[in-house]
């Protein structure tokens, strides 16, 4: 059973390096030209048999353009929303103290945002879930940066350094298999 894990295309706040979080925007057309270079990539595979995405526009909609080149549905799970990053929201990706609160694993984005620990457990949480609903299905998770920070993090065992310096591109496709978990 394979895990493939992908963030979403282009947004406009992606270009402009703008933190976007839980910020429902749409994708560029350069994030549709990715997403369709993405199902290309997507098909080559040839095993992919489910698709469950972040219900945001930007994932649903590069979750789409996939799902249409595979004959397949898709479904979603709100458990992939992109991290809350609270009144970061927007805001340019190197204002001040927002590093530095991503780095402090319990601490809660300011106003209403999410810690890291939170964005773990439902994340972990979904893959679980995936390989007990699933175990003879190949599953793509189109999701975001941060989710996939984290599903990298499920399968591979990771510094803090490596954990906050890791970066997935947009449509960039990692494939990752459940051992004895």
């Amino acid at each position: 059973m394979k895990v493939y894990a992908t963030r979403h295309g282009e947004t406009e706040f992606n270009a402009e390096n703008r933190i976007s979080g839980v910020t429902d925007v749409l994708l560029t057309e350069k994030g549709i030209a990715q997403a369709q270079e993405l199902a290309a990539r997507a098909k080559e595979c040839g095993d992919i048999q489910r698709i469950i995405a972040s219900p945001l526009r930007r994932a649903q909609m590069t979750a789409q353009i996939v799902a249409d080149a595979l004959g397949l549905p898709v479904q979603t799970d709100a458990r992939l929303t992109e991290w809350d990053y609270g009144s970061f929201e927007g805001k340019d990706r190197f204002t001040e103290g927002f590093a530095e609160t991503k780095a402090e694993f319990g601490v809660k984005m300011p106003d209403g945002g999410e810690s890291v620990f939170q964005v773990v457990q439902r994340t972990y949480n979904v893959l679980d879930d995936v390989k007990r609903l699933y175990p003879d299905e190949n599953v793509l998770l189109v999701c975001h940066g941060g989710i996939c920070r984290v599903i990298d993090s499920y399968f591979h065992d990771m510094t803090v350094e490596r954990f906050m310096g890791f970066f997935m591109g947009n449509c960039e496709l990692r494939e990752y298999e459940f051992g004895e978990k």
